[in-house]
């Protein structure tokens, strides 16, 4: 069970490191905040709700467009604790790697949360994020080089929150300028990334392995993606699918 052991609230000052025009613009932005705090990976997330849980669905990371193991770790299905705070709180949650020293000051724990047990090799933290659309979500840094006084976690929460307005947008620009997906198609890409084979899809979905072939077909070239795992990864990080 994750605990926390300190607690209070962040305040934020604002920071305008300019605008993300496209997603590899918001990673080169996100890899900048990860430089200055000196942390070596780092994922933003959107936070999706599965029934009364919750779970964070990536966006992207340090290795976009592919998935670092740091990310799939921290959206797997063991940190539903982690994510129900980090959808209740303003706070900055941080968390120690295995026997690296605290990374933040004094001052700056005051403003944060530190949650056991560690959620990664490496230590971490999580600032939670929203838009002005209560669009909800985290972006998390890892290493265990990672320093931060008051100010710059200050700075830093302010940069996170901005950052998240500009991705949640051009999500929302992407999606609107998508074909609609139908639900089938929908389906069968949500089966796709639970790991299930065309045949198996077909069977679940009561279909013939054509007309399942033909729904992953017509997603793909709906979301302009290269093959059916990126149509998977598009959907996953837009928010279409959970």
């Amino acid at each position: 069970m994750l605990s926390l052991v300190s607690s209070s609230q962040p305040s934020a000052t604002s920071n305008d490191e300019g605008e993300a025009r496209s997603l590899i613009d918001a990673v080169s932005m996100c890899r900048n905040i990860a430089g200055r705090i000196g942390a070596e990976s780092f994922s933003l997330f959107f936070t999706a709700v599965h029934g009364e849980a919750r779970r964070l669905v990536p966006v992207f990371d340090e290795t976009f467009p592919g998935v670092s193991p740091v990310t799939r770790r921290l959206s797997g299905p063991d940190t539903t604790d982690f994510v129900r705070l980090v959808s209740t709180t303003t706070c900055p949650l941080w968390w120690r790697g295995n026997g690296a020293p605290t990374f933040l000051d004094a001052q700056a724990r005051v403003w944060t949360r530190e949650v056991a047990p560690s959620l990664t090799k490496q230590s971490g933290i999580a600032f939670p994020v929203a838009n002005d659309r209560r669009r909800l979500g985290a972006i998390i840094f890892t290493g265990n080089e990672m320093k931060l006084d008051e100010e710059l976690l200050c700075d830093t929460h302010a940069e996170c929150f901005d950052l998240f307005a500009q991705v949640a947008k051009l999500r929302e620009q992407e999606c609107n300028a998508q074909r609609p997906m139908s639900k089938r198609e929908l389906e069968c890409l949500r089966l796709t990334a639970n790991g299930l084979t065309s045949d198996e899809i077909a069977t679940a979905l009561g279909l013939s392995v054509h007309t399942a072939n033909q729904y992953l077909t017509n997603s793909t070239q709906k979301l302009n993606a290269m093959n059916r795992i990126h149509a998977v990864a598009k959907a996953l990080r837009s928010g279409m699918i959970a």
